[in-house]
């Protein structure tokens, strides 16, 4: 049988995980960089004192002026001192020359030094040349050792500029740790960010291409889960869409079965007035069928996006209407490249301008680009649209009486295509009734 796995497995690759490697991370990296440090700077990442060596030598003098008769001691200190290391043996604490500090206690090399002499009860005391008077000459570094027998040993040290002071070396060690956890958190970070900025990337990719494909399952468990869930709703939306859009592509087209009918059995009418009216209601019921077949089936839906100079997009549609007899005005840059559907938005272009032109005058068109953004405004001089109706207009086969002309040709399909185009780029459309007369309807396309 296969192993089964338990419901309550959890998953190695999560963000808590990450989070919590993150910080062993950036602690092991501090201790290495900070090993780093002193083996590269050598005595200046150490106090003085600590000189590499220095300890060793005064836990050495220690042992063997410890080890023979008191007679002997001021003898064997004279011989171990030199130029830059001074050593004298002191039968009482109070006989040695040290100024008086609250705490002289040698934190940094006591315990080392406890270690070397093999003595953990052993009193060690040390001075730097800034606990000694101001006015005082002879300012060095000085550490009191405790014999065996209470007598004392001093190693005097002359100062020196190698060894950095102790802020300097805590400045060092700060900067050590944030630089530390600055590059395991970069590393980090972008192990879990690359993953959402796809995520982030394949969002904004389906809004503007509904045929975008799924997105990669990548990145920790959290993430992979939020992904497969977006793919999923992906998925289900598109169906959805499509079986929505073949249904009443189906519906369209049967449609014009019955129409025929209606327009062969009226042949039979003898009233000529009424046949004149059947024959009106059918041509235009078969205008609306065509027009929704061609909404439902408009094959700039399946498009991908593309890169393509927008601009010179709409200098072909205004050189169009120009060619057609329409003149329309251009205002905007020669050339601005767009991420998009040139298609789709070309047939939504159109619409907008053959509106224009046959609801208004002096049509005419913008082109303005912004940081985020891209508008484009189509506008001319004509009756506008009442402002309760700027909504309404964008429902499919919605007609105003009065305040557009009927007779102009359309079925109230062109708004609904030119806002549903729009709306798959991610972007608004908009109506504004213009002073002194007209309309203007502005396209916002955001920019990736």
């Amino acid at each position: 049988m296969k192993p089964r796995h338990s419901a309550f497995h959890r998953p190695r690759d999560t963000v808590a995980r990450w989070i919590a490697l993150t910080t062993m991370l950036a602690m092991l990296t501090l201790l290495a960089l900070n090993e780093l440090f002193g083996l590269l700077a050598g005595t200046w990442a150490r106090p003085p004192l600590m000189e590499t060596g220095l300890m060793e030598k005064a836990a050495a003098i220690t042992r063997i002026i410890d080890s023979v008769a008191p007679g002997q001691r001021p003898d064997i200190a004279r011989a171990a001192s030199d130029q830059a290391f001074t050593a004298q043996w002191l039968p009482r604490r109070e006989d040695a020359r040290v100024p008086v500090i609250d705490d002289p206690q040698f934190s940094e090399g006591a315990t080392f030094l406890r270690k070397q002499l093999g003595r953990p009860e052993a009193r060690i005391e040390a001075f730097e040349p800034g606990d000694w008077p101001a006015d005082q000459p002879d300012r060095r570094y000085a550490v009191l050792i405790q014999l065996a027998d209470d007598s004392w040993v001093e190693f005097s040290v002359a100062s020196r500029s190698w060894g950095l002071k102790e802020w300097m070396r805590n400045l060092i060690i700060i900067g050590l740790i944030l630089l530390s956890t600055f590059i395991v958190a970069l590393i980090a970070t972008r192990h879990l960010a690359t993953p959402l900025e796809r995520f982030a990337e394949g969002a904004r990719r389906f809004g503007v291409d509904f045929r975008a494909p799924p997105i990669p399952v990548v990145g920790p468990h959290e993430i992979r889960q939020a992904i497969l869930a977006f793919n999923a709703m992906q998925a289900q939306l598109q169906h959805f869409v499509q079986d929505r859009t073949q249904m009443l592509a189906a519906i369209s087209h049967d449609l014009r079965a019955p129409l025929t009918r209606m327009r062969l059995r009226g042949e039979f009418i003898d009233d000529a007035e009424q046949q004149s009216r059947l024959f009106r209601d059918v041509d235009e019921m078969q205008a609306m069928v065509n027009s929704a077949l061609e909404f439902f089936r408009d094959e700039a839906r399946l498009e991908h996006a593309t890169a393509f100079d927008l601009a010179e997009l709409l200098h072909t549609v205004v050189d169009d209407f120009k060619d057609a007899g329409t003149e329309v005005s251009f205002e905007g840059a020669p050339r601005f490249v767009y991420m998009g559907r040139p298609i789709g938005i070309k047939r939504a272009l159109v619409n907008l301008i053959d509106n224009a032109s046959k609801y208004g005058s002096e049509p005419g068109v913008q082109l303005k680009a912004f940081m985020d953004r891209v508008e484009i405004r189509v506008h001319d001089r004509g009756p506008g649209i009442a402002p309760q109706f700027h909504e309404q207009v964008f429902a499919p086969f919605f007609r105003i009486e009065g305040s557009r002309n009927k007779h102009t040709g359309g079925v109230g399909l062109g708004l609904s295509a030119a806002r549903a185009t729009v709306l798959e780029h991610g972007g608004t459309l908009t109506l504004r009734n213009r002073r002194g007369g007209g309309l203007e309807v502005k396209v916002s396309l955001p920019l990736n």
